[in-house]
């Protein structure tokens, strides 16, 4: 058994989020064929209590708290450079950056797996062992478009991080052996944008655990006796969440004369998500112990994002729930699922608003059904893992996996 150094930007237990749960289930299937060293950052200090997890599934774990929010932003201006992302500052550790030197140097690794781009320059140089970085999203994009409606100095701000982070990105491309994302369309989205790193590309789609996220476990409902409920799940400060919520608030419920109730559901709620619990019909649930409730007792789940990268963890959640789902064409990218019969794709306040119409109405009764069938064929980690199995070897017989 090989020894293999993961480093991660988030520690990623427990996958109570998106790129914790992508993280952790790689870190776990691993974890089966390498002796596997973790080294990640901390960003709430409450995550420490479940180091005891990581240390039993890991032979090493090096966890560095990264401070407050806006410790880590004073630490990612202090160490700007010209030319160099933000980003970077913001994820800089010296200590944990000295650990993984020093086991690097000592030629400990038969192999290193990089989750992040920020924590590519943990990571050291060639030539060495293997090294794969999983960028996950192209996430200089979503800095890019966060650019395009920002008033300044913060449309300066989000371009000149969009523009340091794509030649980041390319640069570590071809420092790597394989670079992994999220789906097929990140994928080649990326190789359009960094066609010099085309062969070194490669995807990993995003699962979800069905053995938990299953219609069977869906629990008591938390809904009462109102109106059929319509949920949103997410980390709730994260900007595409907050736009969401607040379009589908605002622009979509008035359409729907008071058919339904829309629930906001998940962590850390900003004030402008907050604010909403004053408009007719909307409820701010806030943090819950256990989303599976919210999911499987509802009539329907939205993902109204405009803003998205990847494939959404909340699309699949509430498809293994035997959820309809209602999703933007931005939410939907990356999901392997057949619009109209796993689940309705609807652009526009009017159009989202006939499709939730179309679900309350009963034009769909069969597609939960077939929503969980969907993830079952195209999502399952046990079957999406394996290109990550292929992706760590030396050799790269890719076509033995279908993309």
């Amino acid at each position: 058994m090989g020894r293999l150094l993961f480093l991660c930007h988030r520690i990623p237990y427990p996958p109570d989020k998106g790129d914790k749960i992508r993280a952790w289930h790689m870190l776990d299937h691993l974890a089966e064929s390498w002796e596997v060293e973790l080294g990640c950052l901390v960003d709430d200090p409450a995550d420490l209590d479940h180091l005891p997890t990581l240390r039993a599934r890991c032979a090493a774990v090096e966890a560095r708290p990264t401070g407050t929010r806006r410790q880590a932003a004073i630490r990612a201006i202090l160490r700007v450079r010209p030319g160099q992302p933000l980003s970077l500052g913001w994820f800089h550790d010296s200590r944990l950056r000295a650990w993984a030197d020093a086991g690097l140097e000592a030629g400990r690794y038969d192999a290193v797996f990089v989750y992040s781009s920020a924590m590519a320059p943990y990571a050291g140089q060639l030539p060495g062992p293997r090294r794969v970085l999983d960028m996950v999203d192209v996430d200089s994009e979503k800095w890019r478009a966060y650019a395009q409606d920002a008033a300044m100095p913060m449309r300066q701000i989000w371009s000149r991080e969009a523009r340091t982070l794509l030649d980041f990105e390319r640069r570590m491309a071809l420092r790597f052996d394989r670079t992994l994302f999220v789906s097929a369309a990140e994928a080649a989205q990326f190789r359009a944008l960094a066609p010099e790193a085309a062969d070194r590309v490669d995807h990993v789609d995003n699962g979800v655990d069905l053995a938990r996220f299953d219609p069977a476990r869906r629990g008591t409902s938390p809904y009462g006796n109102g109106p059929p409920a319509i949920v949103f799940t997410g980390t709730m400060d994260y900007r595409p969440n907050i736009e969401a919520v607040s379009f589908f608030a605002r622009e979509v419920m008035p359409l729907l004369q008071g058919r339904a109730g829309f629930h906001i559901v998940g962590n850390n709620p900003a004030p402008a998500v907050r604010a909403l619990a004053e408009l007719p019909g909307v409820t701010v649930m806030g943090p819950v112990p256990d989303m599976r409730p919210y999911l499987g007792h509802a009539a329907m789940a939205v993902a109204p994002l405009r803003i998205a990268r990847g494939i959404q963890n909340k699309v699949l959640e509430a498809m293994a729930m035997e959820l309809p789902v209602i999703a933007s064409p931005e939410a939907f990218e990356g999901v392997r699922a057949l619009p109209g019969r796993d689940l309705l794709v609807a652009e526009g306040a009017a159009a989202m608003a006939q499709a939730v119409m179309d679900v309350l109405d009963g034009r769909h009764v069969a597609m939960g059904a077939f929503a969980r069938a969907a993830v079952l064929a195209g999502h399952d980690w046990s079957r999406t893992l394996l290109r990550l199995d292929l992706a760590m070897r030396r050799e790269r017989n890719l076509e033995r996996i279908r993309a």
